[in-house]
């Protein structure tokens, strides 16, 4: 339930955020019987209601779909975000309602409403594997997790079951098998490439993990969720047919009757006693009036994304915290990092023309990373992914007027396939978010400072993707193959991580392995700002589980007075 105004100060636990990881915090702590406080700085967005253009034509778009120039002058940032578009605007951010300040480029993409990011996220939900929790020590280039692959392993499982994830289980080490729903097919192009990347590199190219609902089991149609392929996602699915908050966790935790949902809550801080060595509650600028409310609970969840969780930590400050919450070792705000998008490539392919493909698949296939698995077998470490897909282009060169010209356009024209990469990067103590002393936002709050940005690292996985990319396009028999680095600045990815890290050392990290701050156990991290490295899977589904696991903790820890 949605509480704007009248929202009682007491609580068992309050959520910083509203979006994958804040609802996975809502809803278990919620079962478990917790008085749950969620606070959103968004508006309020309710499932089906509040999706405007979930069913409008493309047609039927005033630039049928394509933002106005106007629009894009006006939001340079914010209109490069993957999934932007005049259908799915009203769920982003415009870039002049939220300033920040880029002391190096960095495109910071957000999402301020009820349900967050989720409802325009990727959906990609491939699992770690334990060479993605090992390699940064093994390898030298970060410092070692405090949990491997099978601490997690139940909460993937659980996490999967309820979300719905589709995939096949296809037994490969750097992508471990999960709890499946049917996978999407690959068309025969996207077979071919199958073939062919097995049989001449012995690499896998598979249907992706993607959190659809191709086939609901019991607790799917108990959330009334369907997949009916449209790939309409990011305006918000009616029929819940991917994983968000607003289908999915908000309205499970609310059926507890233990839910409260506060919009329009900008987080100011985590207030600290020094008494008691814990926190207290939260310090609330009221989005619309600019009133400040104080909300008190024994447990706090940060999952406010991670640069805005890293943002309320720093300005968290009291006696015993000068420097932000549980900053003891200075710490807190570096080593933030990110995924390497920024090369990518397609090709045209001849044949196949009398085959097609029946639905909109909201899907891509995935070869799994291939690279510094067992030992470093490159001139750079860290891994990447591919994604990819093939498709049958739009044919919009047909001669003519009327009839003949329609009939012409509307058979489909050649295949094409692409592939994009998603690379690991080196969490680096440079990299680093940090507040202005002197500019502050229209609630008052110091403005955030970024300064991020690629290394050599980076540039040498780049080549490799093209060079590996390349050759596999090719050998399938792919012509007229464009290639681009497109050297986007970091934050376009929107897979911003790190800042509040896990770790074993309370010297080199800010969260034990249950994501509690080392220094102030009753407050817990379980967004992106939590990851001790970035991996090169997709994280979402991580933070999810991260979340579960955290939050189960948190009740018995409770439950035994020992916060």
């Amino acid at each position: 339930m949605a509480d704007n105004k009248n929202t009682a100060a007491h609580f068992d636990a309050i959520v910083v955020g509203s979006g994958i990881s804040g609802g996975w915090a809502a809803k278990e702590l919620c079962e478990k019987g917790l008085k749950t406080l969620v606070l959103e700085r968004g508006r309020n967005v309710e499932h089906v209601k509040d999706y405007p253009t979930a069913n409008t034509p493309v047609w039927d778009f005033k630039y049928r779909g394509a933002v106005p120039k106007a629009v894009r002058d006006a939001n340079p940032f914010i209109s490069r975000a993957a999934g932007y578009d005049d259908s799915t605007a009203h769920f982003f951010v415009k870039d002049a309602d939220h300033p920040y300040i880029q002391e190096k480029p960095f495109e910071w993409i957000r999402g301020y409403q009820v349900g967050g990011k989720s409802l325009t996220w990727g959906r990609a939900c491939a699992r770690w594997s334990e060479m993605d929790f090992t390699a940064p020590h093994r390898y030298g280039y970060g410092i070692e997790w405090p949990i491997g692959y099978k601490d997690i392993a139940p909460w993937y499982s659980h996490v999967e079951k309820f979300i719905g994830v589709c995939g096949n289980r296809e037994g490969i080490d750097t992508m471990p098998d999960g709890e499946f729903l049917p996978a999407f097919e690959l068309n025969c192009v996207e077979q071919h490439l199958k073939d062919v990347v097995a049989e001449k590199f012995n690499r896998h190219y598979v249907s992706g993990r993607w959190a659809q609902v191709t086939q609901p089991q019991d607790i799917h149609k108990e959330q009334h969720r369907q997949c009916l392929s449209r790939n309409l996602c990011m305006r918000g699915c009616p029929f819940g047919g991917y994983f968000s908050s607003n289908a999915s966790t908000l309205p499970w935790a609310e059926k507890t009757g233990n839910l409260t949902i506060r919009p329009f809550s900008v987080v100011h801080s985590v207030i600290y006693d020094e008494q008691s060595g814990k926190a207290t509650g939260v310090k609330v600028i009221d989005a619309q009036t600019k009133e400040e409310v104080i909300y008190h609970a024994k447990i706090i969840f940060l999952n406010a994304s991670a640069l805005n969780t890293n943002l309320i930590l720093l300005n968290s400050i009291s006696k015993r915290f000068p420097n932000g919450l549980g900053n003891d070792n200075g710490l807190l705000g570096k080593y933030i990092c990110f995924h390497n998008y920024r090369a990518g490539m397609s090709g045209d392919f001849d044949g196949f023309e009398d085959k097609y493909y029946k639905v909109s698949k909201p899907a891509e296939c995935i070869i799994p990373n291939f690279r510094n698995v067992y030992q470093q077998d490159t001139d750079f470490v860290g891994g990447y992914v591919i994604f990819s897909a093939a498709y049958r282009e739009k044919r919009y060169d047909s001669p003519g007027i009327g009839a003949a010209f329609k009939e012409a356009v509307s058979q489909p024209g050649k295949w094409g396939a692409y592939m994009y990469m998603q690379g690991e990067t080196i969490p680096k103590e440079s990299n680093h978010v940090r507040l202005s002393k002197d500019q502050k936002d229209q609630w008052g709050i110091p403005l955030l400072i970024t300064a991020v940005d690629y290394d050599e690292n980076d540039d040498k996985m780049v080549k490799d993707f093209i060079e590996q990319g390349k050759a596999m396009l090719t050998a399938a028999g792919a012509k007229n193959i464009t290639v681009t680095d497109n050297h986007q600045p970091p934050g376009l990815d929107i897979h911003e991580m790190g800042g509040v890290r896990m770790g074993k050392d309370p010297a080199t990290s800010l969260l034990n392995e249950w994501n509690q701050l080392h220094h102030c156990k009753n407050v817990f991290v379980t967004d992106g700002a939590c990851m001790t490295s970035t991996g090169n899977q997709s994280p979402s589904i991580l933070y999810m589980s991260l979340t579960a696991r955290a939050a189960s903790y948190a009740v018995e820890q409770l439950k035994k007075g020992a916060l």
